[in-house]
């Protein structure tokens, strides 16, 4: 086995939230992860698929990136996803993570 150089290990006690809603043709669930990595970003992970994405508020302007982030073909289910997640992700100011 070659050396590894490890680029971080970090451990934190972080707070988890899980919801659950639908719309007039889909049923979402997802898991949102607050942690104090990845710049401030929580880590969306939708239960039904396993996909996940760092999203913050600006993200959720980008319908194409929601439809490929999470496989989403209908561009109206996109636009729904983000319409729910803009009143649930926080605004938060850019963290430096790296110095």
């Amino acid at each position: 086995m070659g050396l590894f150089e490890k680029l971080y290990d970090e451990h934190e006690k972080v707070q988890v939230r899980f919801t659950g809603f639908t719309t007039e043709d889909t049923r979402y669930d997802f898991g949102v992860i607050y942690t104090n990595m990845f710049f401030g970003k929580p880590l969306i992970v939708c239960m039904q698929t396993g996909r996940s994405a760092l999203l913050d508020p600006a993200d959720l302007d980008n319908i194409e990136y929601l439809q490929n982030a999470f496989h989403i073909k209908e561009t109206k289910q996109a636009a729904d996803l983000a319409e729910f997640f803009q009143s649930e992700l926080p605004i938060m100011p850019f963290q430096t993570q790296y110095e």
